[in-house]
């Protein structure tokens, strides 16, 4: 990941996310990197009211669109907890390695991660949909 910046999640999103970072712990996931990784960023993340959340963060259910910095090929996805995660439907779970690092960015971030072929860069160029300035609390 790139510098540390602040992040922001909804006071929701957390309370759902810790429980599911509980969960996994009691699971064969108790020690996966994508759970360290997750229960990392929730740590140093800004907790706000899902009516304080800047519009132009990536929260739970957001659809957002990136854009790779090297090659400008688009990809369009939702942000999803674990079960709801369906590729087909381009709904990627938080524990997928996009999936935790997107969580919190902001509208004009550079997103960076570690790929078995180097370190991929995108940029988050839009969101398309988040819950909370749709007035979608309980998503």
């Amino acid at each position: 990941m790139s510098h540390q910046r602040t992040i922001f999640i909804t006071q929701f999103d957390e309370e759902r996310l810790r429980e599911l970072i509980r969960d996994a712990q009691l699971s064969e996931y108790r020690n996966s990197n994508y759970i360290k990784a997750l229960n990392a960023e929730l740590d140093r993340a800004e907790s706000v009211t899902s009516r304080e959340v800047p519009p132009d963060v990536v929260t739970m259910n957001s659809k957002i669109l990136l854009v790779d910095m090297e090659t400008g090929e688009e990809e369009i996805f939702t942000l999803v907890f674990p079960q709801d995660a369906d590729i087909l439907t381009d709904k990627v779970s938080v524990l997928a390695p996009i999936g935790t690092v997107v969580l919190g960015y902001r509208v004009g971030d550079i997103i960076e991660w570690q790929v078995p072929e180097g370190r991929n860069k995108w940029l988050l160029k839009e969101i398309l949909y988040q819950p909370e300035s749709s007035g979608d609390f309980d998503l």
